[in-house]
């Protein structure tokens, strides 16, 4: 069994209004001690993220999890006047299995429609090895305000899972070694993270494959797993001043034709207030 667990962080910041990376940690060994950990919203030397901490919040996580190798993906990676630390703010991927292979994206942010505050958004990949073969595993934090943003950015994590399929033969021309060698990037795929969308959205209908019509597009894991079973709430239990529309979900697992009989179970931890977003737990055959 391969247990994946995506889960926004918001930084260690609990409903509680205390910063604490520990109790992080304890929330996710608490569903097994998972095998690869995608999370999002984590800070590096960024006051304004974490209560005026300015800590590294990567390495803290590394050590809290030292079985893991540690990847790091900054959407946001700035140095201010007078400061020697950049400020960063990004996704973060932790895996207990071998990672071959990693791959930053930078996702689009094209001019909102109506002029809106947005940010950088941005999603990391890797390239796992499992005893069926190797999988890709990508996390992501898509845009809030912006749905044109929303959905460009999905759009383009679509196009990527195009290309590797289009560039699937590449190996029979690839040198075997140097960089332009073939590497490990099968079109099994998991997406995960906070999309920002709710279950009827057009960014989501895009995501599950409603918009393009293809097998080789993604699907939602909860919908093919629980059928018509309505998606458990990632967000807005127990935070309604941040979520005044109550309980609801805009966290998914997104995952190719190929991998859904492998899906043994899917999940949200709805107990936890560690952070405003659940975690939600993927476990694979």
């Amino acid at each position: 069994m391969t247990t994946v667990v995506s889960w926004n962080i918001q930084c260690g910041l609990g409903v509680d209004n205390v910063v604490d990376l520990g109790r992080i940690a304890k929330v996710i060994k608490s569903q097994g001690d998972p095998d690869i950990i995608c999370l999002q919203e984590v800070a590096r030397f960024d006051p304004i993220s974490d209560k005026g901490q300015a800590a590294d919040q990567y390495t803290i996580l590394s050590n809290l999890f030292p079985e893991h190798t540690p990847f790091f993906g900054p959407a946001i990676d700035h140095l201010y006047p007078g400061e020697d630390n950049r400020r960063q703010f990004g996704n973060m991927i932790l895996s207990r299995l071998p990672v071959l292979q990693v791959f930053n994206h930078l996702l689009p942010q094209p001019r909102p429609e109506i002029p809106c505050k947005n940010m950088p958004r941005q999603a990391l990949e890797v390239v796992v090895n499992l005893e069926s073969g190797p999988l890709r595993i990508t996390t992501t934090h898509m845009e809030y305000h912006c749905a044109k943003q929303r959905y460009s950015q999905a759009e383009y994590l679509c196009k990527v899972q195009e290309e590797v399929i289009a560039n699937q033969d590449y190996h029979s021309i690839a040198p075997s070694s140097g960089p332009y060698a073939a590497i490990h990037r099968p079109e099994r795929s998991i997406i995960c993270g906070d999309f920002n969308a709710v279950v009827g959205e057009e960014t989501y209908r895009l995501l599950n494959s409603e918009i393009l019509e293809t097998s080789k597009h993604y699907i939602d894991a909860w919908s093919a797993f629980h059928n018509d079973k309505k998606h458990a709430p990632t967000c807005g239990i127990f935070d309604p001043e941040q979520w005044p529309e109550g309980p609801h979900c805009r966290d998914f697992f997104f995952i190719t034709e190929s991998l859904t009989a492998l899906v043994a179970n899917i999940f949200v931890d709805e107990q936890t207030d560690a952070s405003d977003h659940q975690p939600v737990i993927l476990e694979l055959a």
